[in-house]
């Protein structure tokens, strides 16, 4: 068998110089470089999950703004969050907590 036979189309290719250099550059890059097209393909895929992240948390503030806005304009809605999540009570009050999993 001889070098024709074996690399068939690419034999001509593999000749010359310059599509050999050509064909390693490629490979380089794509592989072995630190900014190779994998790494920058993972890192994009990174950006965009963290674009995600960053929308999600935005709305998220913009939620949590709107509701301490509403606890700060009305005292009744302090004492109620504060009933509802701290447990707090008042003197004369008894508390029973209903879980309900």
């Amino acid at each position: 068998m001889d070098y024709k036979e074996s690399f068939g189309f690419f034999a001509p290719l593999l000749r010359n110089k310059y599509s050999l250099s050509l064909i390693l550059f490629f490979v380089w890059i794509v592989f072995f470089d630190t900014n190779s097209l994998i790494e920058r393909t993972f890192h994009l895929r990174q950006v965009h999950q963290l674009e995600k992240d960053k929308m999600f948390y935005e709305e998220k503030i913009r939620e949590d703004r709107a509701k301490l806005e509403e606890l700060e304009s009305n005292p009744a809605n302090l004492e109620k969050f504060a009933r509802e999540h701290y447990l707090m009570k008042k003197d004369n009050e008894d508390i029973f907590i209903v879980d309900h999993r």
